[in-house]
């Protein structure tokens, strides 16, 4: 447990992370340069991930999860600060209308509830003329942003949370690379440990991708004869959001300009609210104005947060919320917390991890090949740079070389790559794509009960590949009994059907019900197998590397057997080099080694034994470069087997000299 945090900046992210921490225990300091100036009290306040239709998928999974926390969070506000109105936050489920001028070809959306003109209008009166009809986000809301970040202020300072309000933070003192402690306007900060969340400010502390996005905004007031609200429903329009508060305010925002941190409201800026708000809701043209007021988000170039570790062990980093700052706050302060207080890291944190705008520079080979790899942009990990070195040399063929090869032959269907891959633990869906295209593999497994229950990280995976070019495996994991096991692959069968491929029969078969070690249970696996094959399955078992059972899994018609080269995960290497030698040499069918495997080297080292494939994870998904180390992968998977098939050198106990003497002049 960290005893004492500091954390950098006074925003509704520094509020929330520093009151969790202080009730886990923690010591908090909040440095804050201007309270007023957080982008938090420039926000609108809603609670939008389905009515901004984020595509980016653990985005909208942790946008859904942060605000499906919002009631007991402001609950817990409420009690913590003594009120006695649970509403002291301006919490309001009320979802929201996104209204179109132009009808949308398709309206089957889950989330959301298509409502023609005539509907629109009965739900809410007064929208513009050219509103032809728009969605209903019911689970989507809003909170009074301001005043939320009024009561978590209070909240924090009842606990203890000690405030330095004024301070300008100037560096981030680093040694042996740790934080040693924080240079301010009015001296040395120091503690056990450092979180960032200066927002907009970041860039001038650490060079991380975070830009300021000016927004500028306004609000109206309803006028006082009126007696009744007019506007009652969260709009969310073409360009523009019309904010209703309970209080008689109505909000509208917001422009996104890329200019620094230019100060002050402009007349073109509120004039383009002001003309698409009254377009949207005529009636505000007669509302009397209220307040004028800016802010600067903090964005990065893709509009996702960074969140989780640094490269300092002692510093955290929570920035770059953008548009979502209010919205992110609850599961922001919990993941961190888990973060820095049990060394927990949630599955969706790494897809939001600094390192994926750092660029990767590569060698490879003795011939100095030079490529620069980004995280964005793996393509030119397959274009060599240097065209004279391509010019005169070109890659032989298998057939040049004299050396025959068969496919890869698994249930009587033939593949050509002999590296198969997963899509669990990468950062991102677009990483985890890039890294199975760069893999050249033909096979991937998909663990089925994390897509059947859309676990983080697994939401549109079934659309995230080509089927049509990936054979899919669906695999058992998280199963402990043969009986889940079984139920699993039948449930794994279904989904490969609906995703075109109608005779995959294919299934990974895990049974594991050991959490800390994942070591497969051989009993288990064994019934599952028997009961699987009498189905009509192809069982690729997952085994210890133990050659009686491998046996075994052969005798009752599995289509491969997949031993360990060590734990999953763990990236150990071949620690079963000689019981996986063992399989090798009697097995009928196809020997996969599964698990263990960290680097190219050891797949190389692997295929070289004479496994027929290879199926690698975790060393691609948790790579600094996943896509490139995907590459290096297939480059390692090919070079291994093709040692294999050469034939070796024999190892012997004495030296033998590379230029015999046999024939030179002497004397």
């Amino acid at each position: 447990m960290t005893n004492d945090v500091l954390i950098i900046g006074g925003g509704i992210i520094g509020l929330a992370c520093g009151l969790e921490l202080k009730l886990r225990g923690a010591n908090v300091t909040v440095l804050s340069r201007d309270f007023t100036a957080a982008a938090s009290h420039a926000a609108a306040g809603m609670l939008a991930p389905e009515a901004e239709n984020i595509t980016h998928e653990p985005m909208l999974s942790l946008c859904r999860r942060s605000r499906n926390l919002y009631l007991n969070w402001t609950e817990k506000l409420a009690e913590l600060t003594g009120e006695k109105d649970v509403n002291n936050t301006g919490y309001w489920p009320c979802g929201i209308l996104a209204p179109v001028y132009q009808q949308p070809q398709n309206t089957g959306d889950r989330k959301a509830h298509w409502l023609n003109k005539d509907t629109i209008n009965q739900y809410q009166p007064g929208l513009g003329q050219d509103v032809v009809g728009g969605w209903w986000y019911p689970e989507d809301g809003q909170v009074d942003n301001r005043a939320l970040i009024k009561v978590l202020r209070t909240a924090a300072e009842s606990e203890g949370i000690i405030f330095q309000e004024g301070v300008t933070v100037e560096a981030i003192s680093q040694q042996q690379g740790k934080v040693i402690g924080v240079q301010t306007n009015i001296g040395l900060f120091r503690a056990d440990h450092y979180l960032l969340t200066a927002g907009a400010w970041v860039n001038q502390l650490l060079p991380l991708a975070v830009r300021p996005r000016k927004g500028q905004m306004l609000s109206l007031r309803v006028p006082d004869c009126l007696n009744e609200l007019p506007l009652t429903r969260v709009l969310f329009g073409e360009g523009i959001y019309i904010v209703p508060r309970r209080n008689r305010s109505i909000i509208i925002g917001a422009t996104n300009e890329d200019v620094g941190f230019t100060a002050y409201n402009t007349p073109v800026g509120i004039q383009s609210l002001l003309q698409s708000a009254i377009r949207l809701y005529p009636q505000l043209e007669n509302y009397p104005l209220q307040e004028l007021w800016w802010g600067f988000r903090p964005a990065t170039s893709d509009e996702l947060p960074i969140l989780g570790a640094s490269h300092c062990p002692n510093l955290t980093l929570a920035t770059g919320h953008y548009r979502n700052g209010i919205l992110l706050a609850p599961v922001t302060a919990t993941l961190i917390a888990d973060l820095i207080c049990e060394q927990k890291t949630d599955p969706l944190l790494p897809n939001f991890h600094y390192s994926r705008f750092s660029a990767v520079s590569s060698t490879t080979t003795s011939m100095a090949i030079n490529s620069t790899v980004t995280n964005t942009n793996i393509n030119s990990v397959n274009k060599l740079e240097n065209k004279s070195f391509c010019d005169i040399y070109t890659p032989p063929r298998l057939s040049d070389l004299n050396i025959q090869d068969s496919p890869l032959i698994i249930a009587g269907k033939s593949f050509s790559s002999r590296l198969m891959t997963g899509t669990g633990k990468y950062r991102s869906i677009r990483e985890m794509q890039q890294s199975v295209e760069n893999s050249g593999c033909q096979i991937v497994t998909v663990a089925v009960r994390r897509v059947q229950t859309n676990a983080p990280g697994h939401e549109g995976l079934g659309e995230a590949l080509d089927w049509s070019k990936i054979w899919m495996l669906p695999n058992t994991a998280g199963c402990q009994t043969a009986e889940e096991a079984i139920r699993v692959a039948r449930l794994g069968r279904e989904m490969a059907k609906l995703l075109g491929q109608e005779d995959n029969n294919f299934v990974k078969l895990e049974v594991i019900p050991d959490p800390k070690y994942l070591l497969p249970d051989p009993i288990g696996t064994l019934q599952a197998a028997e009961q699987l094959v009498k189905e009509g399955f192809a069982v690729l078992p997952y085994i210890n590397a133990d050659p009686m059972l491998a046996k075994r899994l052969e005798e009752v018609g599995c289509a491969t057997v997949m031993p360990l080269a060590a734990p999953i995960g763990s990236g150990q290497g071949l620690k079963t080099t000689a019981n996986i030698r063992i399989i090798i040499e009697n097995a009928k069918i196809p020997v996969v080694v599964d698990a263990g495997i960290g680097a190219p080297s050891q797949a190389a080292e692997a295929m070289e034994l004479g496994a027929d494939a290879l199926l690698i994870n975790s060393a691609i998904a948790l790579a600094e470069n996943a896509p490139a180390m995907a590459y290096a992968m297939n480059l390692a998977t090919v070079a291994g087997r093709i040692a294999y098939l050469s034939g070796r050198m024999p190892i012997k106990e004495y030296a033998s000299a590379s230029s015999p003497v046999t024939g030179t002049i002497t004397g």
